[in-house]
């Protein structure tokens, strides 16, 4: 009679806890269907993935653990009680990418509109702490209306908080954004602030103020995509870093970047074993350069050529082309490479790609990967454009950035370097550690025409025949100051090396340089030329 009696009661406990598991189910399976089936089929026909199918295909598998699924928001105005849906349009957590702990949200256009409400911010709040806590990378996949016009100021203080987060973050991990669907008004100032940001093309878009307003203000007719698409960001303004043709090539180029980079700033870069196979002379180099010093190249087959093969991830690849920057591995570490292009603009530092410039070096610094520099820069451009937009701040900026990176910085001059470019540039002269040069660089104040033009000038005035004076003295100068050894018996270069010794060389002196320690002044900050 006992054991019927436990037994009952054992049954019973088993009813009342299957029953309690499938409200949890119900409640499980109402969240993941967001807004419902017709605004995921909605989404769908966009071209557009939902926001747990992108946290799929940028997780391992499996490795998706998801917090806040239960959170509602807690609205009551302009009939929002009424209108309640599990998770408040973002769904975030943890999981692995490789392997690597990372930190997500994603949020939800099906549900509002993805806008953002006091819960939903609090929820991207709680996974950019635990982050920090931990010290694990923070993605954001963004896809919003913006804030919740229901609810007023809260809404707007959410995106503050997150704000907040971004900047106490910077530099310590690393934050990097994608941009799936709007992005628009104060929402994009997060992504801003994070150190990536990858677009989509045709179904993503990021403004301050959109189409309608411009219209409205300056009268100007202007579509969303060229506003702020990704192509206009990618190019003209620099905004983001990625213009991708759909979303899966987005979110494989935020794994490939988290290849390259630590976990956070206490971190080293990370390597991959690497097999050595024989030699690493590389005698393509050695035909490279151009007989003709004006005539361009391009410099991405000088960086193929140096590092791993095809491991050259490029940043900013549409924008300020008259600079290269991008991840590499060279010897299966981990580098950062800045190379100005002579195929473009024939390589002058502009407003534009100093900015570019400075702001991947920086990157770089805060998380230890070390810097790479090739250098072919025949000096500042020229011009009312530049001079009145700031080529003095803005390309003080890379002056900073490089002048301030403690990381191994190491420089090889294929060619030109001339004037302030030359010092600019990542010289022994602003703390590089190891500076080679090719026997075709020329490191001069400026170009041999211009130079024996002003130094000659009274004696090519004098001439009977000045045109060949003027080559005479331009040839003087040349074999004077046009070469790489004035430089390498001043010590500013640390030695002259065959274009083919360049892999070479650079393994030994990055291995060389892997223990590294360089402090900067006590202070609290410097103060960049912003």
């Amino acid at each position: 009679m006992a054991q019927d009696t436990l037994t009952k009661h054992t049954k019973e406990q088993e009813n009342t806890m299957n029953a309690k598991i499938t409200l949890l189910e119900k409640k499980q399976a109402e969240a993941l269907l967001g807004g419902g089936q017709k605004r995921i089929d909605s989404q769908h026909k966009k071209g557009k993935l939902t926001a747990r199918e992108r946290i799929h295909f940028l997780l391992d598998e499996g490795s998706f653990e998801e917090i806040g699924m239960m959170v509602t928001h807690r609205s009551k105005d302009f009939g929002l009680d009424k209108e309640q849906y599990l998770g408040d349009g973002v769904v975030t957590g943890y999981g692995t990418v490789n392997g690597r702990l990372v930190y997500v949200f994603s949020q939800d256009f099906t549900v509002f509109g993805g806008s953002l409400s006091e819960t939903h911010a609090e929820k991207i709040c709680k996974v950019m702490d635990l982050a920090m806590k931990n010290g694990a990378p923070f993605i954001g996949l963004n896809d919003s209306g913006g804030a919740r016009i229901q609810e007023g100021v809260v809404s707007l203080g959410g995106y503050a908080d997150i704000f907040y987060r971004n900047v106490r973050a910077s530099g310590v991990i690393p934050q990097l954004s994608g941009i799936m669907g709007p992005c628009a008004g104060g929402a994009v100032y997060s992504p801003a602030m994070t150190d990536f940001i990858l677009m989509v093309e045709n179904t993503s878009y990021m403004f301050v103020t959109g189409p309608n307003v411009v219209k409205t203000v300056t009268h100007e007719e202007v579509t969303s995509e060229e506003l702020g698409g990704a192509m206009t960001h990618a190019s003209k303004s620099g905004v983001t870093h990625f213009a991708c043709a759909n979303e899966i090539e987005a979110i494989n180029n935020i794994k490939q970047i988290l290849g390259y980079i630590p976990q956070n700033c206490e971190e080293d870069a990370p390597s991959i074993p690497y097999d050595f196979k024989g030699s690493e002379l590389r005698p393509e180099l050695n035909t490279i350069i151009p007989d003709n010093a004006n005539q361009p190249y391009d410099i991405r087959e000088v960086i193929e050529k140096v590092i791993d093969d095809n491991s050259f991830l490029e940043i900013h690849k549409h924008f300020a082309e008259n600079i290269v920057v991008g991840f590499a591995r060279l010897a299966g570490r981990s580098i950062g490479i800045v190379a100005n292009q002579p195929a473009v603009l024939a390589g002058v530092l502009d407003i534009h790609s100093s900015t570019k410039a400075a702001r991947f070096v920086r990157f770089c610094d805060c998380f230890n990967i070390p810097l790479l520099v090739f250098e072919d820069v025949p000096g500042f451009l020229p011009g009312t454009d530049q001079e009145w937009n700031a080529i003095i701040t803005n390309g003080a900026k890379l002056l900073f950035a490089f002048s301030e990176a403690t990381v191994p910085r190491i420089t090889v001059i294929t060619r030109k370097a001339y004037g302030g470019a030359y010092d600019v540039m990542n010289s022994k002269h602003i703390g590089a550690d190891m500076n080679y040069a090719w026997p075709s660089a020329e490191i001069a104040v400026m170009g041999a025409k211009g130079a024996a033009e002003i130094i000659f000038k009274n004696e090519i005035s004098a001439a009977a025949n000045k045109e060949e004076k003027w080559k005479e003295k331009e040839t003087e100068y040349q074999t004077m100051f046009a070469n790489p050894y004035r430089a390498a018996e001043r010590g500013f270069i640390d030695e002259v090396i065959k274009p083919e010794q360049t892999r070479e060389k650079l393994i030994k002196a990055f291995k060389m340089l892997e223990n590294k320690v360089d402090k900067l002044p006590k202070k609290k900050h410097g103060n960049i030329p912003l």
